[in-house]
């Protein structure tokens, strides 16, 4: 499993990407894995503020229906909207053409409580 060193993890198999005040939040390889085929996302929560932790919307696969929790806190300003037409990037570019929202990184500091690509790792035993 492919996990990039230069993301943070959190607990709940999503990971983070920050440039600048931005944050891109997608789930883990290990996620889709676990998920199989994914076939819909419903994420409603484009211009709300949600807090870390809290859920921004639902990841569909084949055999389940998952939650999505927000690994920061921060203002949702966008949905990728290639998962529309396209789900299954999720499948096949988690950390590239399948990251699922866009948003304002709120508080620096909720980074520190995620954990690096090590981390992440000895967690999903990798």
């Amino acid at each position: 499993m492919n996990f990039p060193s230069e993301l943070k993890y959190s607990k709940d198999h999503e990971w983070v990407r920050v440039e600048g005040q931005t944050a891109y939040v997608g789930i883990t390889d290990f996620a889709q894995k676990e998920l199989g085929d994914i076939v819909y996302l419903d994420v409603t929560s484009v211009g709300q503020t949600i807090d870390k932790e809290a859920i921004f919307g639902t990841i569909e696969a084949v055999k389940t229906v998952s939650d999505l929790f927000m690994p920061v806190s921060g203002e949702v300003l966008e949905f990728n909207a290639e998962l529309e037409s396209a789900p299954e990037l999720v499948n096949s570019d988690p950390y590239g053409k399948g990251w699922i929202v866009k948003v304002t990184l709120a508080n620096a500091s909720d980074l520190d409580a995620l954990l690096d690509a090590a981390a992440y790792t000895t967690l999903v035993g990798a």
